[in-house]
């Protein structure tokens, strides 16, 4: 089976322990380090804490610490690849202390690595579109005691008003462009990060960055290949394949 292009191993009854899951963690973390990819010790310490296993249905279980998007709950969603975390939430600079807005919840995974980043000081807000896949996260993060995470049903392509504005803002699903209620929601001297380009084909993954006088700066950082963003300010009156 395939999730736009990647190759995603087949279902199957978990076989692996907790302890080789744990090996398994620190194995990827690793090599995410060697890479070059993770460098912040408070996100080191998040991905050796969070275990992603517990994101991710039972029968994918065992196939966690892969570098491939996994199928959850949903039209089409997945848990992105391990490496997808750092490469936003270094770009982002996400820090002790940050308000933290997540477009695009999926299984919960990316929250909960941000709330052990920002700490009890900060904040995470993430809001999801799909119903069936914000059950899910939301079952995930308060089995695991992320009970101060604020889960959202909603449209995320409008940010969230009620808890702007943000420090950091994290897309996780392609957009035709940066949505505007997005810009307006961060906090001068703020960044956020989305996949720009087509809803099936590989995009630029896009960091912003607003100036302490409004102005936009942004840059490409890299290529991805991420699920179309759905809503007011995605892809909801265009044509995509999933």
């Amino acid at each position: 089976m395939g999730t736009l292009g990647w190759i995603i191993p087949p279902p199957r009854r978990p076989r692996k322990t907790r302890g080789q899951l744990r090996g398994e963690r620190a194995e990827r973390v690793r090599r995410l380090m060697e890479e070059g990819l993770l460098n912040s010790g408070a996100l080191v310490e998040a991905m050796m804490r969070v275990p992603r296993e517990e994101f991710i249905p039972e029968e994918y279980r065992d196939y966690a610490y892969l570098e491939v998007p996994l199928p959850i709950p949903g039209r089409g969603s997945t848990i992105s690849c391990p490496h997808s975390y750092p490469l936003f939430y270094e770009a982002l600079g996400l820090d002790r202390g940050d308000s933290f807005l997540e477009v695009g919840t999926g299984s919960g995974y990316g929250a909960a690595l941000a709330y052990e980043v920002v700490g009890a000081m900060g904040r995470v807000v993430t809001v999801e579109i799909d119903e069936e896949t914000y059950r899910f996260a939301k079952r995930n993060l308060e089995r695991l005691g992320y009970t101060k995470i604020h889960v959202i049903l909603g449209d995320g392509s409008k940010g969230y008003p009620p808890l702007a504005p943000y420090d950091k803002i994290a897309v996780t699903a392609s957009c035709p462009s940066i949505p505007e209620p997005l810009i307006q929601q961060l906090n001068p001297g703020g960044r956020l990060i989305a996949p720009v380009g087509p809803a099936d084909y590989p995009q630029d993954l896009i960091l912003v960055e607003k100036e302490l006088n409004g102005s936009i700066r942004s840059k490409k950082i890299d290529e991805v290949l991420y699920i179309p963003l759905r809503g007011e300010y995605g892809w909801r009156a265009r044509t995509y394949r999933v």
